[in-house]
């Protein structure tokens, strides 16, 4: 999942249509946009907001400019790219954002996360009365905002949050200001940015990741702290304050998502205050370490990447190997194909190795009698592993070794990435035994990097000098978020 916001821009939703492309790696569902710009009526000015959401990529959901230059004018937008892990996919009524118009006046919100405490607060609401419109954790939010006995709206939203529980990075809109919002874990990226207009004034955005930045030509501020709700509203372009509340008075230290630099950012954007790049290329060099691959006499051993998230950790990885005395050559050995829609027509929704040929092809002349060290980020039920190394077996390489740049995945992530239940994962299917788990991948090697050389790669401490922790549950089973048992039912339709 994505968000993007802006407040006080003109063209608030084309900025925020573009940030939404860069964004896309995050989420390829859904899309939508919300916008509230000021009219003036029999009464005098007030606060007009149009929403517009739809299953599909941001290039097929605008798909008519029209949608973005007229229908969603306004300076004020969020908006996000949907990656559905709670609330049934293709369900129009689960595209965010969400909107209501409540006591205090309408109200927008979009989500980046998953709650763990879904089921009880849903089961709590219901008994008081609560209609739901959809089945996603996000509604939640707005509903608690609403039911709040906080007199003022900011209270309110810290009510609610301080209610929830699991990873939530919020943009939310009133009919004053933009509010955006981090849990005090602060598991998924936030960061804010401002925008200089053509008459001089600034323009204030909030984006999960710093590409989203570039896109728009803004410029990065500072990240929404863990457990701060962050106020942009007519008092910050005046003055350039950003007001912010805390939402716990006693946070824990915070344990960022380390999932987020191994696989699901993009390389040139800077999350939890450090670029992805640098961390990717340290994730390639200990791995190198660890687990290095000698050439055969006279010969270079072939480095190849998996476009595109292995991309900066494989030049990590090559420049390592060499430095360690093996012989190196990085080569581009697997061309991907960046015009397969997500609507493929393939027979058979399973068939992992006919969506691999779609998607993949190999330069037979880089691969061929060559002894091919592939390195990718991470193997989640091995099914994609397992058809991509038969493509590039198919080249002829002599041998071909795999390398991870994480370790085993073994748990499912509570906190919005959606990976499968234990038993699916290819780690746990062979009892995390790494030699026969190589064996069913069907390569000569396998290594994985280590949790120990994974946590070296990563800072430890904020620009303030304050610790952070990671929460690397996906690997080790350890939640730093309490999961509630009647969310460990969650049933199908739900999932």
């Amino acid at each position: 999942m994505a968000l993007s916001a802006f407040f006080n821009h003109p063209e608030a939703a084309v900025n925020a249509y573009y940030a939404l492309h860069s964004l896309q790696h995050r989420g390829q569902e859904a899309a939508g946009i919300l916008v509230g710009r000021t009219v003036t009526n029999g009464h005098g000015p007030c606060r007009k907001f149009a929403i517009h959401k739809n299953n599909g990529l941001v290039l097929e959901v605008f798909k008519d400019p029209v949608l973005l230059t007229h229908t969603l004018a306004g300076d004020v937008a969020i908006a996000h790219n949907r990656y559905s892990t709670t609330g049934a996919s293709g369900k129009l009524e689960n595209i965010q954002p969400f909107f209501m118009n409540y006591r205090e006046g309408n109200f927008g919100l979009a989500h980046n996360g998953n709650l763990t405490n879904t089921r009880v607060l849903r089961e709590e609401l219901k008994d008081l009365g609560t209609i739901f419109q959809t089945t996603t954790d996000s509604e939640l939010i707005l509903h608690l905002i609403a039911r709040s006995g906080a007199k003022d709206q900011i209270g309110q939203v810290r009510d609610a949050l301080r209610t929830v529980r699991g990873a939530y990075s919020l943009a939310m809109m009133s009919d004053t200001a933009l509010i955006a919002a981090r849990d005090p874990n602060g598991i998924r990226p936030l960061a804010i940015g401002r925008i200089k207009r053509a008459d001089d004034e600034w323009a204030y955005m909030v984006a999960s990741e710093t590409c989203a930045f570039d896109i728009v030509g803004a410029e990065y501020i500072r990240d929404v702290q863990p457990n701060e709700i962050v106020i942009i509203d007519a008092h910050t372009i005046t003055t350039g304050e950003i007001r912010s509340v805390s939402i716990v008075d006693d946070p824990p230290v915070p344990t960022h998502c380390i999932f987020e630099y191994i696989y699901f950012s993009r390389p040139d954007s800077k999350i939890f205050e450090e670029n992805v790049d640098r961390v990717r290329r340290k994730l390639g060099k200990k791995l190198a370490h660890e687990s290095p691959v000698q050439p055969e006499p006279g010969r270079k051993v072939t480095v190849i990447n998996v476009p595109d998230s292995s991309n900066t950790a494989t030049l990590g990885y090559a420049s390592e190997n060499q430095k360690m005395g093996n012989a190196t050559k990085y080569q581009i050995g697997l061309i991907r194909s960046h015009y397969v829609g997500r609507t493929f027509i393939q027979p058979g929704q399973d068939n992992r190795e006919m969506k691999v040929k779609v998607k993949f092809n190999t330069v037979k002349g880089v691969l061929k009698d060559r002894r091919v060290v592939v390195v990718d980020d991470s193997i989640v039920r091995g099914t994609t592993s397992q058809a991509l190394v038969k493509l590039i077996r198919g080249a002829e390489p002599k041998e071909v070794h795999l390398r991870i740049t994480s370790p085993p995945i073994t748990h499912p992530c509570k906190y919005g990435m959606d990976f499968p239940s234990k038993g699916e994962l290819i780690a746990n299917q062979h009892g995390c035994d790494v030699k026969k788990i190589g064996e069913a991948l069907g390569v000569d090697s396998l290594e994985y990097l280590s949790i120990d050389k994974l946590l070296e790669s990563v800072p430890h401490v904020n620009s303030e000098g304050k610790p952070i922790g990671y929460c690397t549950a996906c690997f080790t089973g350890n939640y730093p978020v309490p999961i509630d048992e009647i969310a460990e039912r969650q049933v199908a339709n739900d999932d």
